[in-house]
């Protein structure tokens, strides 16, 4: 729960932390240093502006809310409390700490309180849906305490995948306030919903926390998750008020409809108030080696993170450095350690890794290590990003760009959570987009944060719900403006496949197996891949399906705890990777080849001689081999090949051709052809996800001299999620900028011949062969002579499914 007024962490007098701008200071110190620095943001405090709690709160709510230190309320928090208890659905998007939490849980207490005086049945129930299990239980040790003087009237539960069997039903049948995530209510409270009857009969507030998760094919799911939920309501006679909150949303307002299909007022006027926050962008330095092609080669963002954290740990500031890997976090985490220990051996006992994959006690320990102040630093994935209180953070360090800027600043906003000043520092890799931005801060602090793309009409994503749905309860007409207009062509389609059957007035479920099983949420494409531990039998932990081929394959190396292990076999029928414990000196990375063919163009533009094309297309692609690279420098050792069944994908996306005399205008021969396009198609992922709310992992792209579909040159741009996940249609949208971005990105690189910084790949399936620097930028000019102004070439395209070759996400 954000607090206004005070922390459950150690003590955080303002007076008594470190000023932010002294401990970049520090950080800095030294030649080398401070040359790393390439640009300082410093964000003002802000006052505060408080208000006073509606009259129709129950005294002894506002009573308790006092009683954690907190006596008036700031005025969006009271706004947003008015919403709820006059039944309108509601979005507060206010800032990291703003108070968010209480906003709701005031009104959802007071309506608890309400409903324990019923003299008949249960009362009101609330339900809580966060993204991640760590947020959830954490929310719910806040909402104990802050309840803790209204007595048995409130009873608070998690419901997820690690509660015990033996408290469920007691949860079902007693509990008020059910705290779980997306799915565990997709499948496990939904299809059992005549044993949650009396607790979905009750329910009046449904809270969304960190809506802005919900996003690409994971949001569409979640989408048609919550329409499944309004109609189960439906049915039992509730019709419950949804509440939602996120830190860092654009057009949060559309973005919640879109999210639950109902009508949501937006309360977006932050009036917390707001320490100094330092923020500054750093780049690794060049180091003497050379990587792929004799291409220089910067200090990695990893070992850069690691010796801050270090320094930070040192100093006792206490911090958190995000990575974008699980590998990551585990990286930073062993080389801190071992810096620390030589300083001071007590020191290395504070700092951890924090991941998913992680068993149930492992994260629960962990936070609650972060929470009390035992941990001065954590190396986290973003498994920590969202809102978990770890009040008392000083400072944040960013390993990498996350991908969005809506994710840097949940990031940020993590330290200096109790008003106290604080630093936040973003390490660059070496990777076209984060050179960009460390070089052009204008694109991270004078810009907002992207738009919400998720798309619930997507049929890969709405064919299985409304399965699900018809298991749940019969679908009829009724239904059907619920759930979108695609039903009408689905549902017939679904009969066909004998999957739903009609009687009289209502589809059914046919089959004996589970529906909600047909589909995983996240869009990770099957049960995850157990990591167990040959020699004893025990689980480590997990892996996601689609991740699987190129993490733990024969030969790979995987980080868990600190300790690393290489991975003796894996067997795709059965979900096993065997590891055993080692100490190789190298990292692991895969290499795959991808394929793709146009299965339909939904809309072409004339960009000049060229075209902007798109549409869906199917995308092949294999694992084909593992760079062995060794640590902290990056040095490729050797190559090794595998022997992996390819997968196919059919997608979204966008692509563009050109033509012979464009080609002679840039003077592109067909010896410099490939690496020109290929180059340009790096880069340009690389560079969407400033356009778009996705990072480099959610899209792959393909670049072919002569394309058999479209006979021309021809670079594709694909999102990397069956049925699309909304990226390429953005791309397409706002092309002329993307590509306008993607040319300076490469030109104003001072590299001779190409680099990681610009048009290297870090997972290019053809080893970052060919590549030409200067082709791509010649390209580009000439394309972009002949682009349309943006509103000209975003004819609104559909939305269905697609194709590909070079650079591919994890195939689901």
């Amino acid at each position: 729960m954000a607090k206004n007024h005070r922390s459950d962490g150690p003590p955080t007098d303002p007076a008594s932390r470190p000023a932010p701008g002294a401990v970049l200071d520090r950080l800095a110190s030294g030649p080398s240093r401070a040359s790393r620095i390439t640009h300082t943001e410093h964000l003002p405090p802000r006052e505060g502006r408080h208000a006073v709690w509606s009259d129709r709160i129950r005294p002894e709510v506002v009573a308790a809310v006092q009683a954690a230190g907190i006596e008036h309320p700031w005025a969006h928090q009271a706004r947003a409390a008015e919403h709820a208890l006059d039944g309108e659905s509601v979005v507060v998007a206010t800032g990291t700490a703003s108070g968010k939490s209480l906003a709701y849980l005031v009104p959802v207490l007071s309506t608890l309180l309400d409903g324990a005086e019923a003299p008949n049945g249960r009362g009101a129930t609330a339900l809580y849906l966060a993204p991640t299990k760590a947020l959830a239980a954490d929310q719910c040790r806040s909402v104990k305490e802050l309840s803790h003087p209204l007595g048995h009237s409130v009873r608070t539960a998690v419901y997820d995948g690690d509660t015990p069997f033996e408290e469920r039903e007691w949860i079902r049948q007693y509990a008020n306030y059910v705290l779980t995530n997306p799915d565990m209510l997709h499948r496990g409270i939904l299809p059992s919903h005549p044993r949650w009857s009396s607790f979905l009969k009750s329910l009046k507030y449904v809270v969304v926390d960190e809506c802005h998760t919900y996003r690409g094919v994971f949001g569409s799911h979640v989408a048609q998750v919550l329409r499944r939920l309004r109609r189960l309501c439906a049915r039992y006679g509730s019709s419950p008020v949804f509440l939602l909150a996120s830190a860092t949303a654009a057009e949060p307002a559309v973005a919640a409809r879109r999210l639950t299909g109902l009508p949501v007022l937006e309360v977006a006027d932050d009036a917390s108030p707001r320490g100094e926050l330092v923020f500054a962008l750093w780049e690794p330095p060049l180091t003497e080696l050379h990587g792929e092609k004799g291409a220089p080669v910067r200090r990695t963002a990893t070992a850069e993170a690691a010796d801050l954290l270090t320094d930070l740990t040192v100093q006792g500031v206490r911090s958190v450095a995000f990575v974008r890997s699980r590998r990551g976090a585990e990286l930073i985490s062993v080389i801190s350690q071992e810096r620390l220990a030589e300083v001071d051996r007590s020191l290395a006992r504070r700092v951890a890794a924090y991941r998913g994959g992680y068993l149930p006690e492992e994260r629960r320990a962990l936070e609650q290590a972060l929470h009390s102040g035992e941990l001065l630093g954590l190396a986290a994935t973003n498994a920590l990003e969202l809102g978990i209180d770890i009040s008392g953070l000083d400072a944040v360090v960013i390993a990498g760009y996350p991908g969005t800027r809506a994710s840097l600043w949940q990031q940020a906003g993590r330290a200096g959570r109790s008003g106290q000043g604080a630093l936040a520092v973003l390490v660059a890799r070496d990777d076209p987009l984060d050179t960009f931005l460390v070089h052009h801060p204008e694109a991270l602090f004078d810009q907002p944060v992207e738009s919400t793309v998720l798309d619930p009409d997507n049929p890969y994503v709405l064919a299985p719900h409304l399965c699900a749905a018809a298991e749940e309860l019969p679908l009829t007409d009724e239904d059907l403006d619920l759930f979108g207009p695609a039903c009408e062509d689905l549902l017939p389609q679904l009969e066909a496949a004998k999957l739903l059957r009609r009687r009289t007035r209502a589809w059914h479920w046919t089959r004996r197996e589970r529906a909600a099983d047909l589909t995983d949420i996240r869009g990770e494409g099957g049960r995850p891949v157990q990591v167990v531990e040959a020699g004893t039998g025990r689980l480590l932990g997990t892996v996601d399906a689609g991740a699987a081929h190129s993490t733990v394959h024969e030969g790979a190396v995987h980080l868990h705890q600190g300790r690393t292990y290489l991975v003796r076999s894996l067997d795709l029928e059965d979900s096993v990777a065997l590891v055993e414990e080692a100490a190789p000196p190298y990292s692991t990375v895969a290499r795959d080849t991808t394929s793709i063919s146009v299965l339909e163009t939904d809309v072409e533009v004339p960009w000049g001689d060229g075209r902007l094309c798109y549409g869906s297309v199917e995308v092949t692609n294999q694992v084909v081999s593992f760079l062995r690279r060794r640590l902290i420098t990056g040095e490729v050792l050797g190559e090794t090949k595998l022997d992996l069944p390819p997968r196919t994908l059919r997608t979204r996306a966008v692509w563009w051709t050109v033509t012979e005399d464009q080609l002679d205008r840039a003077r592109i021969n067909p010896e410099i052809l490939g690496g020109s396009l290929h180059a340009a198609e790096h880069a340009s992922i690389g560079l969407l996800p400033l356009f778009a709310t996705c990072d480099r992992w959610d899209i792959g792209g393909v670049s072919i001299p002569l394309h058999p579909d479209t006979l021309l040159p021809t670079v594709f741009v694909y999102d990397g999620h069956p049925g699309g996940a909304g990226f390429a249609e953005r791309a397409f949208h706002t092309a002329r900028t993307w590509l306008t971005a993607t040319r300076q990105a490469i030109a104003s690189c001072e590299c001779d011949a190409g680099c990681p910084s610009c048009i290297q790949s870090p997972k290019c399936g053809n080893g970052n062969d060919p590549l030409h620097k200067r082709g791509a930028v010649r390209l580009l000019t000439v394309l972009l002579e002949g682009a349309p102004e943006e509103k000209e070439a975003a004819a609104e395209p559909p939305t269905e499914g697609p194709r590909e070759p070079t650079e591919a996400p994890p195939a689901p």
